[in-house]
């Protein structure tokens, strides 16, 4: 039987009949695969463009530079998985408490926000570490009730933050006043974290504090607080 795909002058006059159905298109050669490792001028691998799979099939290549420069590019590769591993408030009960917060890891620093649901402050507290937790990705934000995670916690020390670093408690802002109320914004609550070493913030002085509007507000603030060391003190 003669082969209607092939290339006759019959089967072109059939196609144009419409007899034979049109020829089907030539199949592609396929591509060559590219090469691994990327060619410097002076003819030598780039092996800063590999990845960890790549560099796999150069292992017999330049023995003890190769081998340190491979695992140098798998602590930066490390580190970069490290620094965006969370990136969200995550909410916690009481029975997450160890496991989130006490077992959260080597070089992992935790900021844990005790709140109660209808207290503005709290709230807006919240709304701020939804976007620091973006920003920090490698800081683990966690937010909880207070009292699912601590019975019985007062309601007059809300709201409260509590900063720990490889499980071991660093730092507590308990209560409005610490936070300087609903004045309070994003910026502020960073250079807060900042001043622990939580975060790199490139606020040089506290946000609160730089304008005049502000700064009469936490004066104010401080004043009051000033105050009422003094009448401790004095009781």
């Amino acid at each position: 039987m003669q082969d209607q795909y092939a290339d006759t002058e019959w089967n072109d006059a059939l196609r144009k009949a419409g007899i034979l159905p049109p020829k089907p298109p030539p199949e592609k050669e396929p591509e060559a695969e590219p090469v691994s490792a990327t060619i410097t001028k002076d003819g030598t691998k780039d092996y800063a463009t590999m990845s960890l799979d790549e560099l796999d099939d150069f292992e017999d290549d330049d023995s003890e530079f190769f081998e340190e420069f491979k695992r140098k590019r798998l602590a930066e590769m490390k580190e970069t998985v490290l620094k965006r591993r969370f990136g969200e408030v995550l909410e916690i009960s009481g029975v997450d408490y160890v496991q989130e917060v006490n077992n959260a890891g080597e070089g992992v620093w935790v900021v844990l926000h005790l709140y109660k649901q209808g207290v503005p402050l709290c709230a807006l507290i919240n709304r701020h570490l939804t976007g620091l937790a973006r920003k920090f990705a490698d800081v683990k934000f966690v937010k909880s009730i207070a009292n699912t995670c601590i019975p019985n916690f007062p309601d007059a020390s809300l709201p409260a933050i509590f900063i720990y670093y490889e499980g071991n408690l660093r730092k507590q802002i308990i209560g409005a006043l610490d936070f300087g109320g609903m004045s309070l914004t994003e910026d502020a609550l960073e250079f807060i974290l900042a001043q622990e070493k939580v975060v790199k913030t490139e606020f040089e002085c506290d946000p609160r504090i730089s304008g005049a509007g502000n700064r009469t507000q936490v004066s104010t603030i401080y004043g009051r607080r000033k105050a009422d060391e003094s009448d401790e003190e004095e009781d």
